[in-house]
């Protein structure tokens, strides 16, 4: 056992050594106020749309642009700007070519286009934001009462949308094409919800978990999520080092090392509590105990009563992504019967709506 830990530590202090050397390696000889031009970019986050101006990050600068040409996730750009090295902004950004992100990019747009057409706002909104971590049409005034409630995080596709995809499609499949199979299935699954819902650092960590976690199943070993999870971590930053300054990467690896944690002992300590709603305020509790600190920090807020408001709405959440993803298939061969479907959501969508408002 004492071995197995010194092996441990031995391969993650290597991979933090490769980690420095990748991070001084792809360092670019940048000059603060220099005019520079990326070309043929793909945008791989998506764009937030305010009343005059839209903003894109772009190999983790952001640049605020005019509003139209409309960018999307997953156009590709060549952009001039001016570097605000200190701000991470690309100032006076201006488009000089932009390409469409092609077929399989617009199923998303199409998505999104659907439930806001389906539902009013913010309920729309609310689906579209936990079933594919889109933020458009999400009204400035409930975005609020999201942050105010510590309910935010909810409206952002997260590692545990890409556990329900895995789980739901392994349990599916497995009676159909056997576990092996499955688990393949499962994997190309991860992957291409990932692409769905946008290539932001939470998603990529979880897709990266969930991946190792069924690669595992498939070879027939135990695997321990911790040590997955520092895998992951490592494996990010060596691919892209400037993930380090990302605060949705930090916060998602903070709060799965938080739940990975505490969430066993949360969960005894909160026994007396009926089952069925002490899972939620377990992992609520669990994930904020080191989540807390950082949102404080960082933002310069925290909701004292978020651990309250998140165990009342996060039992929806499941319900709604497992809805929305099997509604969002549909819309796209049988429009008219999704549209049907839809209401299914609401009653969900109103519960989460109308909490948010009373706390807020």
């Amino acid at each position: 056992m004492e071995s197995r830990v010194v092996q441990d530590v031995a391969f993650f202090l290597f991979l933090s050594l490769v980690a420095v050397f990748r991070f001084l390696a792809v360092k670019p000889d940048l000059k603060d106020g220099s005019v520079v031009i990326i070309r043929d970019e793909r945008v791989l986050s998506e764009p937030l749309r305010f009343d005059r101006s839209q903003r894109i990050t772009i190999l983790n600068f952001k640049a605020y642009l005019p509003l139209y040409p409309e960018v999307e996730y997953g156009d590709v750009l060549t952009i001039k700007g001016r570097l605000n090295l200190r701000k991470k902004t690309l100032e006076n950004a201006e488009i000089i070519s932009l390409k469409k992100g092609g077929r399989f990019f617009a199923t998303r747009e199409r998505i999104i286009d659907f439930f806001q057409k389906s539902l009013p706002s913010p309920y729309s909104s609310l689906v579209t934001g936990i079933v594919l971590g889109s933020k458009e049409g999400i009204l400035p005034s409930f975005w609020e009462k999201l942050k105010k409630t510590g309910t935010a995080h909810v409206v952002v596709a997260s590692g545990m949308n890409v556990s329900l995809v895995a789980s739901f499609l392994f349990l599916f499949l497995i009676p159909v094409v056997g576990r092996q199979k499955a688990i393949l299935f499962s994997l190309f699954g991860i992957w291409v919800y990932a692409v769905l819902a946008g290539f932001d650092a939470p998603i990529i960590r979880a897709a990266l978990m969930g991946s190792l976690a069924f690669t595992a199943l498939a070879l027939g070993r135990q695997y321990d999520t911790l040590r997955i999870l520092f895998l992951t971590f490592f494996a990010m930053v060596i691919f892209n080092p400037y993930w380090i300054f990302d605060v949705g990467f930090i916060l998602s690896f903070v709060a799965t090392l938080s739940l990975v944690l505490f969430s066993g002992k949360v969960d005894r300590l909160l026994k007396f509590i009926p089952s069925f709603v002490r899972q939620d305020f377990s992992t609520t509790i669990s994930a904020q105990i080191l989540v807390s600190p950082i949102l404080y920090f960082t933002f310069g807020y925290f909701s004292i009563y978020s651990f309250l408001v998140n165990g009342l709405v996060l039992w929806t959440v499941p319900l709604i992504t497992v809805f929305g993803m099997l509604i969002s298939f549909i819309s796209l061969l049988l429009p008219s019967l999704a549209s049907v479907l839809v209401f299914i959501i609401y009653p969900l969508t109103f519960w989460f709506v109308e909490i948010v408002r009373f706390f807020a």
